[in-house]
C-alpha cells in the first residue's frame, strides 16, 4: 500500500514488544499517522508480545468485531511459584505452596478434564475489565479491594507442549511449562495459569506470554509492524526523577504506512463478503436494503464491497430471509463523487 496517506483507513497489524501498553502502541500510531482516529482491538499486558490490531480512520468502526475474533496465544506456565499478577510482572505470594509440583501427564489430563470447552474463569484484579468506569488494574494498584465475577469462556484449543524443571531468581524449584491456546475473546492466558497452579496446589503464574494470531490476523504476516522500547527519564510535578517507556516503530513514514492493510483488506479479514454493484452499493448508502444472497447467515455481519473497484460500502446484516440492511455506512470514494 505505497503512497498511503495519513488521511486513509486502514490497519496496523502491530509486533507489540514487551514492557509497553497496548495505548503506547496507539500513541504511536497516532503521531507516526498524524491522525486521532486511532484504536486497537484488544488489550495486551504489558508483559505480552504479538499481535496488536491497530485500526485508523474508517477503519477503527471495524475494531469492535475484530475484538471479538478467537486469539491463539503461545505462553509459559511457571509452577511453584504465584504472584500478584499471574505473570512475571507481579510480585511473589509467599506461602502459596502446598502441593508438589506436576508431572507432564497429570498436567495435561488436568488440561483436557478441566480447562478445554465452556469454562468459567475469575479475570485477574489486574486486569483492564473496568468496574464502574474504572480500570480494575488502576483499582488494584491503589490498594482498593477489586472483585470480579466469573465469566464464561471458550478454549478451544489448549496443547500443552513440554516441561522442563528450573529454578527460580530466589532459588525456589520450578516447572516451566510451554502451551499453546486458542480461545475466545475475554479468555485470560493468565487466569488458566493460576486455576491450574490452584488445581495442584503449587501455584503458577505465567513466565511468557504472546499472541501469535487475532482471527486471520497474524504475527506471521509479512506486513507485520515491528516495534520496540525507549526509556525516558523526566522529572514531574513533585521533582521525582520518573522512568516511562514508549513505543517506537522500526520503520516511519512511507515504509511504515507501506505495511497497513487498506479497507478491502481490512475488511476481508474482519468480516464475511457480500459482493455487490454499483447500484446496490448506491442503495445502502442512501440506507436502503438490498436482496439478501442465500449464503448470509442470520445475525452475522457482513462487509458489503464492490469488488471490481475495491469499494467498501458498508458493514450489513439479514433485515429478513430476502433483505440485506445497512448497519454502517462507508463513504464513497473520492473517485466516485
Amino acid at each position: 500500500m505505497a503512497g498511503t496517506t495519513a488521511g486513509e483507513s486502514g490497519l496496523l497489524i502491530i509486533d507489540k514488544p514487551q514492557g509497553v501498553t497496548s495505548h503506547d502502541l496507539v500513541a504511536a500510531a497516532r503521531g507516526a499517522l498524524h491522525m486521532r482516529k486511532v484504536g486497537h482491538a484488544g488489550t495486551l499486558d504489558p508483559m505480552a508480545t504479538g499481535v496488536l490490531v491497530v485500526g485508523f480512520g474508517n477503519a477503527t468502526r471495524l475494531l469492535n468485531i475484530i475484538v471479538e475474533h478467537t486469539k491463539t496465544y503461545s505462553a509459559t506456565v511457571r509452577f511453584g511459584q504465584r504472584t500478584t499478577t499471574d505473570d512475571a510482572d507481579g510480585e511473589v505470594v509467599p506461602g502459596a505452596i502446598a502441593g508438589p509440583l506436576p508431572d507432564l501427564d497429570a498436567v495435561r489430563e488436568a488440561v483436557a478434564q478441566s480447562f478445554t470447552g465452556r469454562i468459567e474463569q475469575v479475570p485477574n484484579a489486574y486486569s483492564a475489565i473496568k468496574i464502574n468506569g474504572r480500570r480494575a488494574y488502576d483499582l488494584a494498584r491503589a490498594g482498593a479491594e477489586v472483585e470480579l465475577k466469573a465469566r464464561t469462556v471458550t478454549v478451544s484449543r489448549f496443547d500443552v507442549l513440554g516441561t522442563r524443571a528450573a529454578t527460580a531468581a530466589d532459588g525456589t524449584p520450578v516447572l516451566d511449562m510451554d502451551v499453546e491456546v486458542e480461545c475466545s475473546a475475554g479468555t485470560y492466558i493468565r487466569a488458566l495459569a493460576r486455576d491450574l497452579g490452584e488445581l495442584f496446589g503449587c501455584g503458577a503464574h505465567l513466565t511468557r506470554l504472546r499472541r501469535e494470531a487475532v482471527g486471520a490476523f497474524r504475527a506471521d504476516d509479512p506486513r507485520v509492524v515491528h516495534a520496540h522500547v525507549e526509556s525516558r527519564t523526566y522529572t514531574n510535578r513533585e521533582g521525582e526523577q520518573v522512568t516511562r517507556n514508549r513505543a517506537v516503530f522500526n520503520e516511519t513514514g512511507p515504509a511504515l504506512l507501506s505495511h497497513a492493510l487498506p479497507m478491502f483488506d481490512a475488511v476481508r479479514g474482519a468480516l464475511p463478503i457480500v459482493d455487490v454493484g454499483e447500484g446496490e452499493a448506491r442503495d445502502l448508502r442512501f440506507g436502503r436494503r438490498i436482496a439478501c444472497p442465500a449464503h448470509v447467515e442470520p445475525g452475522v455481519p457482513c462487509a458489503a464491497v464492490v469488488p471490481e473497484t475495491c469499494d467498501v460500502v458498508a458493514i450489513v446484516e439479514r433485515a429478513n430471509a430476502r433483505e440485506l440492511q445497512p448497519l454502517t455506512v462507508f463513504p464513497a470514494p473520492a473517485s466516485a463523487h
